[in-house]
């Protein structure tokens, strides 16, 4: 059986209302009591149990984090941020991953309400406003990450994707590209349209003429930006792009996989690649990938620090918080 504070109280011969004193406020408690409480914790291994502690209290010391794609290094950057957020805090994260599933998305959503979490950090897929009504009713304080909210209700931290989109395609028309495809997708998520808008804006309002067609994904996987780089491949030469913006980092290196293998295109020479996020791998990828970076840990941060905020402050106003994207220039690109 656990070691239990009367265990500790019997051990050391005092009451257990003196060592519930020596754990929490030991300045009110006599020096030879506090040798005494400290020596019998060690003898006997005791372990205070403050989950047990704050919950009896009514103050939850977890905060719930379901992200859209656990495999993408980028969210894991993220969430890491938030965990050294939180460890400051004394608060620690539940994570879900819901794989670009809705079903599993409202499960986890669920779970969380039930759990009683302090908050819950939320990048969703699908249309969540009723389930984050519902947690908000709960005294849930819910934060959106990696999504911008466009109404307000929630508090968001995001990037700016429409201008990520915008630095990438500059960038390619700048280094004299001027067939580019944007090869991304599911275009239910918000990012892929605003990166997308993004391209068609800097195509649009270049000063030479520029085309820009769309290579549809439909996930942000190495798996699916291979499946894309063989069906360019199947094209007649005269018929290939001469730049590709990935709407991820993930989806850039399966381009790059698929197109380089075999010395089937050379990269930048006869095709640039970009990608979006500028994760781990962009750099250690066999041609280094140019991308545009989010400050993924600071998302992290940031978003575990406001629903904190809101989780003390149930009457706050939800604030928008957008991030400026940043062009990191590489071999991909630029040769």
């Amino acid at each position: 059986m656990p070691v239990s504070i009367r265990d500790v109280a019997q051990r050391a011969g005092v009451s257990v209302g003196t060592v519930s004193n020596v754990l929490n406020r030991p300045g009110e408690v006599s020096a030879e009591s506090v040798q005494r409480v400290s020596q019998a914790i060690d003898d006997l291994g005791y372990v205070r149990n403050d989950a047990a502690r704050k919950l009896r209290a009514g103050i939850s010391t977890t905060v719930g984090f379901v992200v859209l794609d656990g495999q993408n290094p980028f969210y894991n950057d993220v969430v890491r941020g938030a965990e050294d957020e939180a460890s400051s805090h004394g608060i620690a994260i539940l994570y879900g991953n819901t794989d670009e599933d809705p079903s599993r998305e409202k499960v986890y959503l669920d779970l969380f309400r039930e759990q009683q979490v302090r908050g819950l950090l939320l990048a969703p897929f699908g249309d969540v406003l009723r389930q984050l009504r519902r947690l908000r009713s709960a005294g849930i304080a819910t934060v959106l990450v990696d999504r911008f909210s466009a109404d307000g209700e929630f508090s968001s931290v995001s990037v700016d994707s429409i201008a990520g989109g915008r630095l990438a395609v500059e960038h390619l028309i700048e280094t004299g590209r001027r067939r580019i495809a944007f090869v991304g997708g599911p275009f239910e998520l918000r990012q892929m349209n605003d990166r997308l808008a993004g391209a068609r804006a800097a195509a649009e309002n270049a000063a030479v003429h520029v085309d820009l067609e769309v290579v549809a994904t439909t996930s942000m996987t190495v798996e699916e930006g291979v499946a894309a780089g063989a069906r360019i491949l199947a094209r007649p030469r005269r018929d290939w792009p001469d730049a590709l913006f990935a709407a991820n980092d993930l989806i850039a290196l399966g381009l790059l996989q698929s197109l380089v293998s075999g010395g089937r295109m050379l990269v930048p020479d006869e095709i640039a690649i970009i990608g979006f996020d500028d994760t781990i791998f962009a750099a250690a990828a066999a041609v280094p990938l140019s991308s545009i970076r989010q400050p993924s840990r600071m998302i992290g941060r940031t978003a575990l620090r406001i629903v904190l905020e809101e989780a003390a402050d149930p009457d706050s106003i939800p604030r928008q918080t957008v991030f400026p994207p940043e062009l990191v220039v590489r071999r991909s690109t630029t040769g």
